[in-house]
């Protein structure tokens, strides 16, 4: 039986060529969490799935309008659900 929560999530503004997917992978694998970053196609979102305990996800969830310099976030369209268990790490997807 998955226990745990999904975090899904597209961070809007300039977040790509900015170093946002690494900065969310050291973020989410610092609060033990699962799942994937990825740039989206519209070269201005960053697209991100994350499970694990629900207090680690609110506050990757609050993290996410920040990020590193030179990023900036417009908005953080985000949604919760309950988590698969299909991961072991936090990890980049091309």
């Amino acid at each position: 039986m998955t226990s745990g929560q999904r975090l899904t999530a597209r961070v809007i503004g300039r977040v790509q060529g900015v170093g946002y997917r690494w900065w969310v992978v050291q973020r989410a694998s610092a609060l033990g969490l699962v799942g994937w970053v990825r740039n989206a196609d519209d070269e201005r979102s960053v697209e991100l799935v994350a499970e694990g305990d629900a207090s680690a996800l609110d506050a990757l969830e609050a993290e996410l309008t920040g990020g590193p310099g030179g990023a900036r976030v417009d908005a953080v369209e985000a949604s919760r659900g309950p988590a698969s268990g299909g991961w072991v790490r936090f990890e980049i997807r091309r």
